[in-house]
Formats: structure tokens, sequence, C-alpha cells
């Protein structure tokens, strides 16, 4: 049984303390004597409500498989620096996020720059792995901070402090989460408690950069207390309203008054009162102002150096001292004014001139890119035309040279078919002049032998004997 150490925001009252379950021996194996160390820690906003309690926890492992016997799913991760916030440390944990339950952020006892989680995880198997991968790990690669991962046997709450009055309100319905409004339920998303005692879901509150809580603003990352400038001690301390020198007082080793000593400034502030010492006059000094003669710090409401002997002129010289106090009051003022006026109207200037330089350089950039791009563009297609002439100039050459190649042979043709032709018909002129003069010599033959055959006889074998002759001689 898993126990939570969460209360209601709403309920004013301090949180029960967590029973101890007892830790049931397993078979078969002998348990480790691990002695636990009880640690005080607090929680909540000084200012109104401080929670405090006792956190029982097992010892540093030197080997991380060397789990102690009797842990729970419940661990402290202490020594966390203050300038990691939530969400650091949300994504520190990474995919152990969604094994979380729930978060609670503490303050150990004189660790006030360090700060530790407890986080209690949904079964002891994730818990076992949380702590072999984080213990001993580096917080970031930059960073010389160590996690240091205790298994936690339990927490109990001891009391409350109420430094404000407490509210009226309760409720017993389930609180919720300021960010997304939704129920704070451990079964849907991981709960984390900030040390002032709000909750919010892990996944919300991951997203939150600052290390000031969302709802009332309180950090967790105190403010550095002042030391001596020699000595380092942080009790009784003063700073020197001239020049904000840090020194201790008289009753240390009284590094405030050698300072006064070798720079004459007298006056200096008591770090935990608020008062200004003179160590002139050696007495408090509670309003100062600036001299017009030689612009140092003078207590305003000196005493009369004659109040003992009855001086009557004082009471005459009140209304004038006043007066001039007033006016040169009111002259600082209106100096001070003038002079932050000015400087405020100078920073604007420069502001603004900046701004206006930065939307001239802005635009002449722009315009630079504009004109580049068109060019660029225009180039561009200019190359293509160029490109697609000097191919079409390149193909009408080549075409021109085959066309001339070709006319070359087609001439060398025609004049080859014209001499053919000359030939041929010279050719058919002699044989058609043959033929004419062989029809010619035939026709002349016949004209001849045709009265040579009508005186020839009827009979036949004296017939064929000249006929043929004839035809022989004819042919």
């Amino acid at each position: 049984m898993s126990t939570s150490w969460r209360s209601s925001t709403a309920v004013s009252s301090p949180p029960i303390p967590i029973p101890i379950p007892i830790p049931i021996p397993i078979p078969n194996e002998e348990p480790s004597s691990f002695s636990t160390s009880v640690f005080n820690f607090s929680s909540g906003n000084p200012r109104i409500e401080e929670t405090r309690g006792l956190m029982h926890l097992f010892p540093d492992q030197d080997s991380p498989s060397t789990l102690p016997f009797g842990r729970k799913p419940l661990v402290c991760v202490v020594g966390v620096p203050n300038h990691m916030t939530y969400a650091d440390f949300c994504q520190f944990c990474g995919s152990f996020l969604h094994h979380i339950l729930e978060m609670r952020i503490v303050r150990m006892d004189g660790t006030e720059d360090q700060y530790s989680v407890l986080i209690r995880f949904d079964d002891q198997d994730s818990t076992d792995s949380f702590f072999k991968h984080y213990n001993g790990r580096r917080f970031s690669s930059l960073e010389v901070e160590i996690c240091r991962v205790l298994f936690t046997l339990d927490v109990q709450y001891t009391g409350s402090i109420e430094h404000a009055q407490p509210s009226n309100a309760t409720s017993t319905e389930q609180p919720t989460c300021p960010v997304c409004l939704e129920r704070l339920d451990q079964d849907t998303s991981g709960i984390l408690t900030t040390i002032c005692n709000h909750s919010f879901h892990c996944s919300c509150i991951s997203k939150w950069a600052d290390s000031s809580c969302p709802v009332c603003r309180y950090c967790q990352q105190q403010a550095e207390k002042s030391i001596c400038s020699v000595c380092r001690t942080t009790e009784n301390l003063w700073i020197c309203v001239i020049c904000g020198f840090v020194g201790c007082g008289r009753y240390k080793a009284g590094h405030a008054i050698m300072h006064w000593k070798e720079t004459q400034h007298c006056y200096a502030l008591d770090v935990e009162t608020k008062r200004v010492w003179d160590f002139a006059g050696d007495n408090y000094v509670h309003r100062l102002i600036q001299s017009k003669t030689d612009g140092k710090l003078v207590e305003l409401n000196t005493h009369c150096v004659h109040a003992e002997n009855g001086c009557g002129s004082c009471s005459c010289e009140d209304n004038s001292i006043s007066e001039a106090l007033l006016n040169s009051k009111v002259e600082a003022i209106v100096n001070e004014y003038n002079e932050l006026l000015a400087t405020q109207l100078e920073n604007q200037k420069s502001y603004f001139e900046s701004l206006l330089q930065e939307v001239k350089e802005e635009t002449e950039t722009k315009i630079s890119k504009a004109v580049q791009k068109a060019v660029s563009l225009k180039q561009q297609k200019i190359q293509a035309k160029i490109d697609r002439c000097n191919k079409e100039k390149k193909f009408l050459e080549e075409l021109n040279e085959n066309l001339v190649k070709n006319e070359d042979a087609w001439k060398a043709k025609l004049l080859e078919i014209e001499e053919r032709e000359r030939k041929f018909l010279k050719l058919s002129e002699e044989r058609v002049a043959s033929l004419e003069e062989q029809l010619r010599y035939l026709m002349t033959c016949l004209d001849d032998a045709k009265p040579e055959q009508q005186q020839l006889p009827e009979h036949n074998e004296i017939k064929d004997g000249p006929v043929s002759a004839s035809s022989k001689e004819s042919s």
C-alpha cells in the first residue's frame, strides 16, 4: 500500500503524519542491515504558512546493484541546485515522468541554496530503474552538481506554522490544477507540489520556464546573503551608503570602521535593522539630504549647539532654514526630474533610432534580396533564350550545310543526266538516220524488184530460183 504526503491546499489544518507500513520479509532471502537517517525538512511560503517534517532516508549506496531491503517506490533526490526550475527537473526526469505519481519540492535544513524532491512511483521496478539510471549522474554536462537519489522509508509531518490569517473556506472536492483547471488525479497524470504547497500537473508545470510559483509567485531561488568584503562573515554587516562597501561591525573585525577611516565615508546602513549610522557623530541618522555647498550627505534634523545656553536666535532662524531646505529640496527634485526626463528622452531617442536603423537595414536587405532575385530570374530567362537561339542557330547551320551538300550532289546528278540525255539523243538520231537509210534502200530494192517479178513465168521451179536469189541479194 503506497502512502501520499500531499495535502489539499484548501484545508488549513496541518497534514496528518503518514503511518509507516511494516516491511514483510521475503522468504528465502536474508534482510540486509540498512540503517536509516532522519533529516528535517520544511516546505511552504514562509510569509504565509510553513510546514515542517521528518524524512527517514536510507544511506547512499556505493554500488547500484546493492539495493536496501524493505525499500518502497519512494525516493528523494537531494542537492538539486536552486537555479534548476521545475520545468528543468521534469525534463531531466525524461522517460520516467509517466511512471511518477507525485512529486513534492521540499527544503532540508541548512541547505538554502539547494532543494530536494520527494518522488513516488507507480511500482518498485520503475523506482529501481530510476535509482540506477540517475544516481551519481550530473544534472547537466555544463554543471558540477551530481544527482543523489536516496530511497525513502517514511515521510512524517511534525507541524505547521501559520504566519497569515488562514482561509475559512473548506472544500471536500478533489483539488484542481490552477493551469488547466482539471482535477488532480494521480491515475491520469503525475502531480508536482511546489515548495510553497501548490500542486500542478507535471505536464502543465513543465511548460512554466520561471522558477517562481504560477499561483503565489514565491521564488524557490532566494536572494544571496551579503557577506563582508574582507573577512567573508555574514553577521553584523554594514553597507556604506556612499560606495556600497560591505563590512562587518565593531563587534566583529570592524572592517566597516576601517573603511570609514580610509575613505571618510561616514554613513553606513545596518543590514538587519535598515538604520543609518554616522561614524563621525557616533549616532544613528534617520534622514539624510545632499548639501548644496559641497554635495555631501548631511543630517536633516541638526540639533542646535547653543540649545543649552538658551539661544534665542534659533527660533528666528528656523523659518529661514526650513524655507532654504524646502527650496533646496524642491530645486533638487526639479533638477533630478529634469535629468531623469532628459535621460529617458535620450534613451527613447536612441531606442527608436535603433529601431529605425534596424527597419532601414531590414528594408534594404529585403530590397537587395528582391533585386538580386529579380536580376537572377531575368538572367536565367535571358540565358535560356540565348541557349535556345544558339541551339536553333546550330540546327540551321547544320541544315544549311546539309542543303549545300545536297545541292552539289543534285547538280552533279543533273549534269550526269543531261550528258546521258545528250548521248541518248545523239544515239537515237544516228539510229533513226540509219533506219531511214535502210528504209530508203529497202524501198529502192522493192521498187527495182517489182517489174522483175511481173516478167517472171508462173512455173514454180523457174519462179523459185530467181526469187530466192533476188531475196538473198536484197538482204
